[in-house]
């Protein structure tokens, strides 16, 4: 059972606290915006860290690619945590696609969308049946 904070009520999970760190400030109900700036007061890393996943998050909702070599430019910042600067390098060695994914109408959502339904059939059949079933299950449920 999760410790109840000072004011009797329980303290939220880290996953609640997760997502109220990726929303924006406007979309927080007042208690969860209070949390989250007393804890970015306490963790100036978080506070930073928050900021650049929100312009990110931003950037990608809104197609904003004149922002990406700035938003790079941040991460690499000193006081920065390594694992957004990690997660910055690995977009930045396929920096072609996510600037291809920035400036494009096109995506291929749909494709991979396919794919992960194709991948599921295929682990609920592993074992059961051939191809057979699995062209006919893949195709009934399209």
């Amino acid at each position: 059972m999760r410790q109840a904070t000072g004011r009797g009520a329980p303290c939220p999970s880290a996953r609640q606290v997760s997502w109220w760190l990726l929303r924006a400030e406007a979309d927080l109900e007042e208690q969860q915006r209070a949390f989250v700036q007393e804890l970015q007061r306490q963790s100036p890393e978080l506070a930073t860290a928050t900021t650049l996943v929100r312009t990110f998050a931003e950037m990608i909702r809104e197609r904003q690619a004149e922002n990406w070599s700035a938003w790079l430019e941040q991460v690499q910042q000193p006081g920065v945590a390594r694992e957004l600067q990690a997660f910055a390098a690995g977009l930045q060695a396929d920096e072609a696609a996510v600037k291809a994914a920035l400036t494009l109408p096109w995506s291929n959502g749909q494709v991979e969308g396919q794919i992960n339904r194709l991948k599921t059939l295929k682990r609920q059949l592993y074992g059961r049946a051939g191809f057979g079933l699995l062209r006919t299950r893949f195709l009934h449920r399209g």
